[in-house]
């Protein structure tokens, strides 16, 4: 009788995974979709877009039992925009956002309501100050010839083997640490020191997003015993908030040597202006705002950088094309040589923008967001939705659905960005969501497009990239697009 009772029920879980769910990843009892999930989390990013594709750009993942996980996944403009922007006030980041980026403390990136507001606005009056503005190009051209090139051509000179990703990871920490410290941490030159908080930042990002995929429960055990991912978060919140800590003591004791001629700095803005901007800047909150900033310039933009290099790399026609752009910019006498171009110079150039765009359609730096909503709601694509509901909205899927970019949307085609009067082709925010979209679209648009023009300029203007065929080039596990693997790669000058 209890083999009979046996069977019976493997027969009713085979026949219960066998049935088709509406193509949504299968569902078993009391687990959920969760074997599905954990058999793809070493290429997270594609089954999810293969799931979507299947289920019309949105699907509910069912999570284990008692385990608040169940979650909307979708990538859906309509959803988008309905989310971020015609509905904004039911979606904010919520308190579960919250505890799963704890290391955010209260910064722009965390807050909601009043708290966001009034820091978005704080930090929009400093960026826009003409001083800054300033402050961005001198401190960009001055990382480029100063930081970048003499990697690149130490490189190059010696035929080394060299992970550019990492090099754009310390462009961009020295960079922005400049800007949002006023300090560099020089951790761009040729000997290319080990840099404890890069790394720290890593396991923050790489723990981060297993908490999106582990129960609550799970991840407050692993906090408990201290081990695992739980316990690298731990150690890297506290170097990242040593680096912090020193840098906010430095600033106290500096300000009275400030030049404001040379440009301001966002900590020192946030010191000297503490009345103007309503906030009580203690150590805490100058912890918070510092480190939002930081983390946010240094991984978007390399991240960016590093698909976009990749992707040129193996598309000679785009590459040729931007090198042709770029010399229509100079006077002919000087083509065909070694030069670095000004932040101003590349500012306008059409086809270079439309490349940027295109890479960060395919590699959005941020491959998914997070919302919860504040009351049940029903979503333009009909899901409903409640309070202990997540919602997942995928960029990376997005830029990779049909329905949204065509039959051609997994090809590299900087074409598409350009209209029929040889401009820029505008897309809606939440049909191209990397910077966001509605009120809380990214502030730093701009310096980041400043950046990534200035470095990619100078490197594909001067230099050949010859990626190693040996290491590929896919997504890593984390919150943010890096590699898995790095961008390797040999270098050689493009005017010898």
């Amino acid at each position: 009788m209890e083999l009979v009772i046996l069977l019976a029920l493997i027969c009713f879980l085979l026949l219960y995974c066998l049935r088709k769910n509406d193509e949504s990843p299968k569902s078993f009892p009391l687990i959920g979709m969760m074997p599905e999930l954990l058999l793809n989390i070493h290429r997270t990013h594609d089954w999810c877009t293969e799931t979507l594709e299947r289920c019309n750009g949105t699907f509910v993942f069912a999570g284990p039992w008692f385990s608040n996980m169940n979650m909307i996944y979708t990538c859906d403009p309509s959803n988008i925009h309905y989310i971020m922007s015609s509905n904004f006030n039911n979606y904010p980041k919520g308190p579960e956002y919250q505890k799963i980026f704890d290391v955010l403390g209260d910064g722009i990136f965390n807050a909601d309501m009043d708290s966001w507001k009034n820091q978005r606005i704080t930090i929009q009056r400093f960026i826009k100050h003409h001083l800054f503005h300033k402050f961005l190009l001198r401190t960009t051209l001055a990382k480029v010839e100063k930081g970048l090139i003499p990697v690149i051509d130490h490189v190059a000179k010696h035929d080394l083997v060299v992970n550019l990703e990492d090099v754009f990871q310390r462009f961009t920490l020295d960079s922005v640490c400049i800007l949002v410290t006023g300090y560099d941490p020089d951790s761009l030159s040729l000997e290319l020191p080990r840099v404890l908080f890069c790394k720290a930042v890593d396991d923050v990002e790489r723990a981060v997003f297993y908490r999106h995929v582990r129960p609550g429960s799970f991840v407050k055990l692993q906090k408990w015993l201290n081990m695992g991912h739980e316990q690298k978060y731990k150690q890297a919140c506290e170097v990242l908030d040593d680096v912090i800590a020193t840098y906010i003591r430095r600033k106290r004791k500096e300000l009275d040597e400030v030049n404001d001629e040379d440009g301001v700095d966002l900590l020192t803005s946030y010191i000297t202006e503490e009345k103007s901007t309503g906030f009580k800047c203690d150590d805490k909150f100058l912890r918070d705002a510092i480190l939002n900033m930081m983390v946010a310039g240094r991984d978007t933009t390399s991240s960016a950088l590093t698909w976009f290099i990749w992707l040129v790399s193996r598309h000679p026609i785009a590459e040729n094309k931007i090198i042709e752009e770029l010399e229509s910019k100079i006077p002919k006498e000087e083509t065909g040589k070694r030069r670095l171009f000004e932040v101003g110079e590349v500012k306008d150039l059409v086809y270079l923008h439309a490349a940027l765009c295109e890479a960060l359609r395919l590699y959005p730096p941020v491959p998914f967001n997070h919302k919860e909503p504040v009351e049940p709601d029903v979503l333009p694509s009909g899901h409903p939705v409640h309070p202990k509901m997540k919602i997942l909205i995928n960029l990376y899927s997005m830029g990779r659905m049909k329905s949204v970019w065509g039959e051609d949307c997994l090809e590299f085609k900087p074409e598409r960005w350009i209209d029929e009067r040889g401009g820029i082709k505008h897309e809606p925010s939440y049909k191209f969501s990397c910077f966001g979209a509605g009120p809380r679209i990214c502030l730093g648009k701009e310096m980041a497009f400043a950046q990534m023009k200035a470095v990619a300029s100078a490197i594909l203007y001067n230099y050949r990239i010859h990626v190693s065929e040996e290491t590929p080039v896919i997504p890593a596990i984390s919150v943010i697009l890096h590699t898995k693997n790095g961008l390797v790669a040999r270098i050689s000058t493009r005017w010898d």
